[in-house]
């Protein structure tokens, strides 16, 4: 099965979003994202605010701030699972990898501007 590393910072945390999402709860591992800060977006997708209990989501922007980073969870999915998040997400997020604190390389949804 090839996998791919997603880190969450946001509703992909919730064991709610993921039964809905992947079919399952995901093991993850603590770890950041560094170059990126904070801030949130207003759902209008039904479904997503269903399953997320909220229509205020976190979404990441790039920041030139020397010390900007965002704490989360590094998830191994399957493709299938990656493509099942690419559903999740709506259009205000992209999907980038990125290098994390760790020093592994991970998809992240970010602000697409």
């Amino acid at each position: 099965m090839n996998t791919e590393m997603l880190f969450s910072y946001g509703t992909l945390q919730l064991a709610e979003v993921q039964r809905s999402t992947f079919g399952r709860e995901l093991d993850g591992r603590p770890d950041a994202i560094v170059g990126y800060e904070l801030d949130y977006v207003t759902i209008t997708d039904p479904q997503v605010v269903a399953v997320s209990g909220s229509n205020r989501h976190p979404i990441l922007r790039p920041t030139e701030a020397p010390d900007a980073s965002v704490p989360g969870m590094v998830f191994t999915i399957s493709s299938a699972e990656l493509a099942a998040a690419d559903e999740y997400e709506v259009d205000a997020y992209r999907r980038v990898s990125v290098p994390l604190r760790s020093g592994d390389q991970a998809w992240v949804y970010v602000f697409a501007e």
